[in-house]
């Protein structure tokens, strides 16, 4: 079984407040940030997830996609936590999120979670910034 190391991470500009995503799949050399509007942290942090899942996907094709191991590296660790039933999902919103990954889940061999520090999720950070960055600007260019 191959396996795919992939490291996410989403964030807001205030909470909430305009967000953005980002996506670092090491093993394939990809990167993605997009802004996804108004969100909370914890909902651009299941919103990157779902990305990169999405993306892992579309980039291994169908078949490889089954045969395939998904490592997924988050530096939040409430996520991690909720995906791994150590926590409860008490909000109906986050439990969406859930059910969307664990549908997504089952187009893959294996998914694991891990959480790492941030200084371990730098990429996909600045994934997200460089979204929120270009944002801002596209907005500040519009007055």
């Amino acid at each position: 079984m191959e396996k795919i190391v992939m490291f996410t991470d989403g964030g807001s500009r205030g909470n909430p407040g305009p967000a953005a995503v980002g996506v670092w799949i090491e093993t394939l050399g990809k990167k993605f940030g997009e802004c996804i509007g108004k969100k909370t942290n914890n909902e651009a942090e299941y919103e990157a997830l779902i990305l990169g899942l999405q993306k892992t996907k579309v980039l291994l094709g169908k078949t490889k996609a089954k045969q395939s191991e998904i490592e997924c590296f988050l530096d939040s660790e409430l996520v991690v936590k909720q995906l791994t039933h150590k926590y409860k999902l008490k909000e109906e919103r986050i439990q969406k999120y859930f059910i969307e990954i664990w549908n997504l889940m089952l187009d893959f061999g294996k998914v694991s979670f891990f959480h790492v520090p941030r200084e371990k999720n730098k990429i996909a950070d600045e994934m997200v910034n460089l979204a929120l960055d270009e944002k801002e600007k596209q907005v500040s260019l519009n007055f």
